[in-house]
Formats: structure tokens, C-alpha cells, sequence
């Protein structure tokens, strides 16, 4: 059974993104920009009952930080051979998924994750994508730079791994039919778009956590900021047209990042919490803008919102 709720721009299914995939007609969707569960594990329910109960399981659960209360944050490394096989497996799966779904030229956008990109990259590549790179985020983390187990004392000098200081976002493109401008004018895709300034889209992006307003709208583990949401969704539609897809919307951030935008999407989240969230505060997020002096979303006006769309051709049904 499927759940929709439509917005202005957008379509917003409650589903298995997989199943979806499935039924949904080829050459059909023009950019994804998602941000999959990429321990497979810790969207269980188990594994969030185990986070909502302190317990911790796959999901660490730090200390407070100089008076502040940390966010829990998966522990990819206690993962067993058995779950990186499964990792694998749910790659191989999408990728072939996505190639079908996508126009020629259509990109995808992916948040990964240091321990795992190489999976992911030789998954989408053996379905046929080509990889075009990745985008640094820049942001700082208290993931990793600890230092060993049960010997932090007698090993102070050491860190059993580097502290994360960015977040990859892959970048993979169906092949183009023909040149890149041919494939321009007859599906609309087949590049990235130029942020508004007019230079070109680059691969480094510094950008923080949700914070503020941001954050208590939208309390999901994995919150994405409109701040970094909107610069990729952006450059997804080279000419601004075609449909936006995330199969793993959580609790609508690539979706309101295209709203705010203008631009049409599809959000697929199978958990009945976060579906209800992204109902829920989709619109919300939207209508935050940006405080250019130091990046911070504050709401802006729905009907200002509304007038980007005002004399604008009417684009076609989401279903289609």
C-alpha cells in the first residue's frame, strides 16, 4: 500500500524504494541526489530502538562534548564480514535500479562514506554508470581520532584512525547518447549546473551540521542542512527542468531543498516515523532561507516562496 502526499512541486510516497524502482517506467526520472542507509543495519528497527533507548548497538552513543550533548552516530566498524557482503549486495541492486529509471545523461548524487566508497563506485560502475568524480564536504566530526580501545592512557600518543573532517558525495552519470550538447537539448541532463554567480560547480563544499531551527524541525539522525542540500539539487538540473528523485528522502531534505528551488521531485522513505516527519516538515524546511552572513536557515515567507513560479510553463504530472 502506498501513502502520498502531494505538495506544489512534489510527491512524496510511502514505500520500499525498491519496489518502487521496479514499477516505476524507464527513462522516467532526470537526477537523484539521495543519502542511503549505508550500514544497511542501523535503520532497523531494532537498531533504532536500541538509539531511542541508550543502549547503543551499531549506533555509538558519545559522551557530552564541552557541555554539549553529541549526536549518536553509526559505528560502521563493528560491522562483520556478513554486513559488508549485504552492503554490497544492496549497491549492486540499486545502481542496476537507477540506470533504468534514469534518462541518458541523468546524474546521481550520493552521500557515501570513507570504509565504503570503493563498494559503491564498483557497483555503479558494473551497472553501466560512469563515475565523474566526487564532492568533498567539508565539515567537522568527532568521528575517529580515538584512541585504542581500553589503552587510551597507556597509548595517548596514538589514533587508531584519522579524525573525519569530510563527507564524500559521490558523483556518477548515465552515458550520454551522443555528445554531451545533443544530449542536452533531447533530455535536458548530461551535466552540472552552474551555481547562479556563473562559475563553475565545484567539488568542494564547505558546509556544518543542521543546527538551530533546522535541526528541531527536522530531528532525523541523518539530517542533511538545506545549506548543502540546495548547492547539489541545484547543479543536479543542468537547465533546471526534469524530476528530482531521492529513494532514501528520510525526512525530506533533498524534497525541500527542490521546493525551494522550484523544481519538481519524488521522495520514497519506507518507515512509517519518517514518512509521517517528512509529511510533516517538508514545507517547513523549504521556507528557510539562508542568512548569507553566516549560513543559517531562517524561515521565509511561503507566498515569496510560491511567486518563483508565478508565469512559469506548467510541467508535467510527477505519475508520468
Amino acid at each position: 500500500m502506498q501513502l502520498k502526499s502531494r505538495g506544489h512541486r512534489y510527491l512524496l510516497v510511502k514505500d520500499d524504494a525498491f519496489a518502487w524502482l521496479k514499477r516505476r517506467p524507464a527513462r522516467s526520472i532526470h537526477a537523484v541526489v539521495t543519502d542511503p542507509p549505508y550500514g544497511i543495519l542501523e535503520y532497523t528497527a531494532t537498531e533504532l530502538l536500541k538509539r531511542r533507548n541508550g543502549v547503543g548497538g551499531i549506533w555509538r552513543l558519545p559522551q557530552n562534548y564541552d557541555g554539549y550533548d553529541r549526536m549518536p552516530m553509526p559505528r560502521f566498524t563493528v560491522l562483520a564480514p556478513s554486513d559488508h557482503e549485504k552492503i554490497r549486495h544492496f549497491h549492486a541492486n540499486l545502481a542496476l535500479l537507477l540506470h533504468r529509471v534514469l534518462v541518458p545523461g541523468g546524474h546521481v548524487l550520493m552521500a557515501s562514506q570513507n570504509l565504503f566508497c570503493h563498494v559503491v563506485v564498483t557497483s555503479f560502475v558494473a551497472a553501466g554508470f560512469e563515475l565523474r568524480g566526487q564532492i568533498a564536504r567539508v565539515v567537522q566530526t568527532l568521528r575517529g581520532g580515538d584512541r585504542p580501545k581500553f589503552a587510551h592512557k597507556k597509548f595517548r600518543g596514538v589514533s587508531v584512525m584519522p579524525r573525519v573532517c569530510w563527507e564524500p558525495w559521490l558523483i556518477f552519470r548515465k552515458p550520454c547518447e551522443g555528445l554531451v550538447k545533443d544530449n542536452l537539448t533531447r533530455w535536458q541532463t548530461g551535466a552540472l549546473r552552474r551555481p547562479e554567480t556563473g562559475t563553475p560547480f565545484t567539488d568542494l563544499i564547505r558546509c556544518g551540521p543542521a543546527r538551530g531551527e533546522e535541526r528541531a524541525l527536522a530531528p532525523h539522525p541523518s539530517l542533511k542542512p538545506q545549506r548543502l542540500m540546495r548547492q547539489l539539487v541545484h547543479a543536479a538540473l543542468p537547465l533546471g527542468k526534469g524530476l528530482v528523485l531521492d529513494p532514501f528522502m528520510g525526512s525530506g531534505a533533498t524534497i525541500a531543498a527542490a521546493e525551494s528551488l522550484g523544481y519538481r521531485s519524488i521522495g520514497i522513505e519506507v518507515s512509517d516515523e519518517y514518512f509521517r516527519l517528512a509529511r510533516k516538515v517538508t514545507p517547513k524546511l523549504a521556507a528557510l532561507r539562508e542568512n548569507e552572513q553566516n549560513g543559517a536557515p531562517q524561515r521565509v515567507e511561503a507566498s515569496r516562496a510560491r511567486s518563483k513560479t508565478r508565469g512559469q510553463k506548467k510541467e508535467p504530472s510527477l505519475l508520468q
